[in-house]
């Protein structure tokens, strides 16, 4: 029996453009169907009002329009990815399916899976390099190692782009198009509702090609400072591109292309290659999941496994006060409250955050995680644990133990007149000066003027940050004195 059809299984590349397995396919002589699954092995436990599935659905939505536009379309299906594409494959007549590459783990096993069941039925998976500029190996040391440090990891990820400009090349997808396969004239996506979710009450903004196609153009005209205001979270200075990354509605290519380009001209001002090394930040957290899976339950830095995080009622209080934002500490708490209420975190405040609850707090870095990882519009596994384990100490190219963020300077020193504090907490809104970062330090007349009763409009703070600041110390302290005597 003839096969017919090529199958494209779209994942996190919800895009038209510039996508490399899109690309192979249509270039396969057969024609050609997408496809995206609702994998239920990922959802199945979810907020039904999840804002991610949201977005999600919307730039899946616009996907299948844009197919649509230019004669084909997208299936949609909800269950196991693992079943679902099989069977597709099956009723479609597909010699083979198309997809990009994944890099966690969860994701490896489910391609395994999929691929033995195409294989059972003499089809093929074939998976491509598509969100990353170099992967899993292409970046190593002299001697043939993976790097555990981000500066040399950089400059030879940019010894190599500049070796290999090709790695830039886009994957031209739109001149093929008419390789599309026709829609049948039944084809309707199912509704969100129909896919068991409801709106979000607080959806992500500009979801969708056409939503990043406008955040990149608005971020464009920000670059140039990024540099130096990336810092400071009331001002809109950093690229809110994450999300995007994040589920590909725009290339990793085009976006190191449009860098490269404004770096060679002068455009790109000194913010260029600042945000580029961002970029390679990703891609450097990418590899150290995709060659050590065992970061997603274990430290890094296997040693600090042994570290004794706080545990118990107790330390359940704290835990819970830094996850509603209540900690006392307005920062952190302000910052907490914009995760919860948006699902976006500055990238400072998750530094500060996650340094209060694993260095103030005690409190084992992993619990955070969790927690940025059910809250974040833009979680990403790699880069969620890849920085969670540099505020705790226990990653690679982590910060020294003994370097422990001081809340209130953070604050003073990004949030130096309270704009982002009162922004989220307005009830200490009447405060002037040095009291909005410390308002327990506040002169009682500052408080009675402001109409602020610590306890009753605000907690008072849940720890003393120089008492925790030397609880960690010698947490840490402990841990590597046993590891002398053990050497």
């Amino acid at each position: 029996m003839t096969m017919r059809n090529s199958l494209v299984w779209f994942r996190r590349d919800l895009r038209l453009d510039d996508h490399a397995a899109l690309h192979h396919a249509l270039l396969s002589r057969r024609r050609v169907v997408g496809v995206f699954v609702f994998d239920t092995d990922l959802l199945d436990g979810l907020p039904a009002d999840d804002r991610r599935v949201q977005f999600i659905y919307d730039s899946v939505r616009e996907l299948d329009d844009r197919l649509r536009t230019s004669g084909g379309y997208l299936i949609v299906r909800r269950g196991r990815a693992a079943q679902e594409i099989a069977a597709l494959a099956a009723e479609l007549d597909v010699e083979s399916v198309y997809a990009n590459h994944d890099y966690e783990p969860q994701a490896i096993a489910r391609d395994r899976a999929v691929a033995d069941a195409l294989r059972r039925a003499g089809r093929s998976l074939q998976t491509f390099k598509d969100q990353v500029i170099f992967e899993k190996d292409e970046v190593l040391t002299l001697a043939g190692g993976p790097y555990a440090v981000f500066t040399p990891y950089k400059n030879a990820w940019l010894k190599r782009l500049a070796a290999q400009p090709e790695a830039l090349a886009p994957f031209a997808t739109l001149p093929h198009l008419a390789a599309l396969a026709p829609r049948p004239a039944h084809h309707a996506l199912p509704s969100l509702a129909d896919l068991g979710f409801r709106p979000g009450a607080t959806p992500i903004d500009a979801p969708g090609m056409h939503g990043a196609e406008r955040t990149l153009a608005a971020f464009a005209d920000r670059l140039a400072r990024y540099d130096t205001e990336r810092d400071f979270p009331a001002r809109d200075a950093t690229s809110r591109l994450s999300v995007h990354l994040r589920f590909g509605t725009l290339s990793i290519r085009a976006l190191v292309r449009m860098l490269r380009a404004r770096i060679e001209d002068g455009s790109g001002g000194p913010g260029a290659p600042v945000w580029l090394s961002e970029l390679i930040w990703r891609e450097f957290y990418m590899m150290i999941l995709a060659r050590n899976p065992r970061v997603t339950t274990q430290s890094f830095k296997l040693a600090f496994d042994a570290v004794r995080w706080d545990e118990g009622l107790p330390a359940d209080a704290l835990f819970a006060a830094w996850c509603e934002g209540r900690t006392g500490y307005p920062l952190v708490d302000a910052a907490m409250l914009q995760l919860n209420r948006t699902g976006f975190m500055h990238n400072r405040l998750r530094m500060v955050t996650a340094s209060f609850l694993t260095k103030d707090l005690g409190i084992d870095w992993r619990r955070g995680e969790r927690y940025f990882a059910r809250r974040l519009n833009d979680y990403e596994l790699s880069s969620n644990n890849g920085g969670w384990q540099w505020a705790a100490s226990t990653g690679c190219d982590a910060q020294p133990w003994f370097r422990i963020f001081n809340p209130v300077t953070q604050s003073r020193r990004f949030d130096a007149d309270g704009t982002f504090i009162r922004q989220y907490l307005p009830q200490l809104g009447g405060l002037e000066g040095a009291a909005i970062h410390a308002p327990w330090l506040a002169k009682a007349a500052l408080l009675d003027k402001a109409g602020v009763v610590l306890g009753r409009d605000y907690p008072l703070p849940v720890v003393d940050h120089e008492q925790a600041r030397a609880k960690t110390l010698a947490r840490f302290r402990v841990l590597k004195q046993e590891q002398q005597e053990d050497s």
